[in-house]
């Protein structure tokens, strides 16, 4: 999923190398290995390529091997440790970077099947960090408790990429044939998901289309509400995004109460709104504060206030409603967001007095991430 960590670390790349170490892939193989790919920015994916039937031990074993076989490889002298997740602390303990940064986008030990030492990792990573960036105002309240350097960063928009979506675009050939009017949600469908919600609004509504966009994670698929009018058109490209929002009328989040949605402040939320759509959400604290109480946001707790909201949006014929939207929007880039985020971490080299010259060929003026 193109989100938060692709967005900041594709900037990053501007004004550093960047090395991306991704989640590890199981493969038939003997031997593990580490496939390097450059994406269109410049920045470096590198996935693990471990061999089947691995236990953890092992698997973390393998994953040092091959970073610092790599760190060698390309005589990276000095570097920035970036982290999104604790438990990568597992391989990179030993590492010795200038600045350790921690960008928080989720209460994680919340999640389904969340690992149990997670608790333990991130009290581990708050001790390294030099600093913490919180995606949410929920999480930064949680985690400014725990680290004395958080600041809160909340996830932004590529603005023009999702204002395309105002214009008449083409309907993609898996929706067109869809009836109107389209409720639509995308994003990654998983336990934070109200399906009790879903199936109730579909079946007070059956003559909307409730259309869902995202890939499967964490729950069975025989779990997702079924009926005619609730479509599951899988994942899509981070591109054609705004060509599926272009042909909706109402853009939803229809997330459940429960401990993996307490601190999520969703991205889709200001994405839904540059695309000019009405949207509807359940009480998540980040959405209700601020877009609810400004009227950007309809917010709806159950199936009968949730499908009497996405009615209202449905007849809104307010131009003002749209022009307090961009008003709200106006500042927001993902530019800003990283240029912000990276002069806390210039603040902080500068006062551990780290000099900024890498020690390599290369002509950047900054370490690694």
């Amino acid at each position: 999923m193109y989100q938060r960590p692709q967005h900041l670390l594709s900037r990053c790349q501007k004004v550093c190398d960047v090395h991306f170490w991704e989640e590890p892939e199981y493969v038939a193989a003997e031997s593990a290995d580490l496939r390097v790919e450059t994406d269109p920015s410049g920045l470096r994916v590198l996935t693990p390529l471990l061999p089947q039937g691995v236990d953890r031990l092992a698997s973390v074993v393998l994953q040092r091997e091959l970073l610092d076989g790599y760190i060698k490889r390309e005589q990276i002298g000095r570097y920035i440790s970036w982290y999104y997740t604790p438990m990568a602390l597992d391989f990179t303990s030993h590492l010795t970077p200038c600045l350790t940064v921690y960008d928080c986008m989720d209460e994680l030990s919340n999640f389904k099947g969340a690992p149990p030492d997670l608790v333990r990792m991130e009290a581990t990573l708050f001790a390294r960090a030099d600093v913490v960036f919180a995606g949410g105002a929920s999480l930064y309240e949680s985690k400014r408790q725990q680290h004395q350097n958080v600041h809160l960063f909340p996830s932004s928009i590529d603005r023009e990429h999702f204002s395309r979506a105002r214009a008449h675009l083409a309907d993609p050939a898996d929706q067109k044939e869809i009836p109107h009017p389209r409720i639509g949600f995308f994003g990654v469908l998983d336990e934070r998901l109200d399906q009790e919600l879903l199936a109730a609004v579909a079946q007070q509504n059956p003559d909307w289309q409730l259309i869902f966009l995202g890939p499967l994670a964490k729950i069975d698929p025989e779990d997702l509400p079924r009926a005619e009018n609730i479509h599951y058109l899988g994942r899509k490209a981070y591109a054609g995004l705004p060509d599926y929002l272009a042909n909706w009328e109402v853009a939803i989040l229809p997330f459940a109460q429960n401990p993996s949605t307490r601190f999520i402040s969703p991205t889709k939320t200001p994405e839904y709104l540059a695309a000019g759509k009405p949207v509807v959400s359940t009480p998540i604290q980040d959405v209700v504060r601020p877009y609810g109480e400004l009227g950007l946001v309809e917010i709806a707790a159950d199936a009968e206030t949730f499908s009497q909201a996405i009615k209202t949006c449905l007849l809104r014929d307010d131009p003002n409603w749209l022009s307090a939207v961009d008003r709200f929007l106006d500042g927001m880039s993902w530019d800003r967001t990283f240029q912000l985020m990276w002069t806390q971490m210039q603040i902080i080299m500068q006062q551990k007095r780290v000099s900024a010259t890498p020690i390599s060929t290369s002509e950047r003026s900054e370490p690694y991430v």
